[in-house]
């Protein structure tokens, strides 16, 4: 599924610009992108994309990125991940400050393709889904293998990025989310 925030944002909002911007318009497009994922199965993986959208400032980043984490996680809800695509560097500040506030982190993929995971997360965290990341779908005995650690170590922080939604498990291979839209 493919969710254009731009357009959630014209529409739940009646607003004729394209800047994410006030608590409560934040709360109206989170709300209208819950009401879409409702729809989808485990294992489907939603792309948010703002590729349209200009400024976002905290508040909203708080309602459209935290909170609908957050909801997501709370409620162990569908979809089994969601890829944000089309953030600017703009947009990683305020998202990225509030993802560390709650203890939250992310996978954005950027206009140029490239992708990163920001917020809060280990430096074992980061490290291994860098390796996913550039290798994609690797088992654990290669990617232990890789970083020269022991392969229990690894599939503990495996496991850790499979429960926050940063990874995905394709049979016996560990792979990166979403594929940018």
């Amino acid at each position: 599924m493919h969710i254009d925030v731009g357009h959630v944002l014209r529409h739940s909002a009646s607003l004729p610009y394209a800047d994410l911007v006030t608590r409560s318009t934040g709360a109206a497009v989170r709300r209208c992108i819950e009401a879409e994922l409702a729809g989808l199965s485990e294992g489907d993986v939603a792309t948010l994309d703002f590729t349209h959208i200009g400024m976002m400032d905290y508040s909203c980043a708080d309602e459209v990125v935290a909170k609908l984490l957050l909801d997501l996680a709370r409620r162990g809800a569908r979809p089994s991940s969601l890829v944000f695509h089309g953030i600017t560097d703009a947009h990683v500040e305020a998202i990225e400050d509030v993802l560390l506030h709650h203890g939250l982190a992310l996978v954005v993929h950027f206009a140029d393709g490239a992708a990163r995971l920001i917020g809060a997360a280990s430096d074992d965290e980061r490290a291994l889904w860098q390796l996913v990341h550039l290798r994609g779908a690797s088992d654990v005995a290669d990617l232990a293998r890789e970083s020269a650690r022991e392969s229990a170590d690894i599939l503990v922080v495996l496991e850790a990025l499979l429960d926050r939604r940063l990874l995905k498990r394709e049979g016996s291979t560990f792979a990166p989310i979403g594929v940018a839209a």
